[in-house]
């Protein structure tokens, strides 16, 4: 999955230990609400068990270094396929950076067998329910998510 280019400037890439800072810092910008495990021990966990599970989207700017512009997490727990964390710098979005990182993760999940991605998204999210559409996905009123901390 390393170093998909996508014909428009933007590369997607597995994340390593040396992201763990910036995606921290890029979720804070980009991403809407937070996660218990928005912290450097959860996204650190997260890349060691899984290494190809952290999508990121890159684009050079012109500049000598890329730039973290998208992140999708694709994680598969040999049954099921769950997306999170799918956020795109604001002065990126609309630019197919959404796109290109839930095709890397749907490709992801077919090599593994996967068979159907389920997507987290904020109820108030209403840009993040028109990229989720736009990509195919749509709700399901008759699920809902039901969670209790663990610690």
């Amino acid at each position: 999955m390393d170093d998909l280019s996508h014909g428009f400037g933007v590369r997607i890439r597995t994340a390593t230990a040396a992201d763990v800072d910036a995606v921290l810092a890029f979720w804070k910008d980009a991403a809407k609400g937070t996660s218990v495990s928005d912290d450097r021990a959860g996204v650190a966990r997260l890349i060691e068990r899984d290494p190809d599970a952290l999508l990121l989207a890159e684009s050079d700017g012109g500049r000598s270094e890329p730039v973290l512009i998208g992140s999708v997490i694709a994680g598969f727990d040999g049954w099921r396929c769950h997306l999170y964390r799918l956020a795109v710098r604001p002065t990126h979005r609309r630019r197919g950076v959404a796109s290109a990182l839930l095709r890397a993760a749907e490709e992801r999940f077919v090599a593994l067998g996967g068979r159907r991605g389920d997507a987290m998204v904020l109820d108030d999210n209403a840009p993040a329910h028109r990229a989720w559409r736009a990509a195919g996905y749509a709700p399901q009123p008759r699920w809902s998510r039901w969670v209790k901390p663990l610690d």
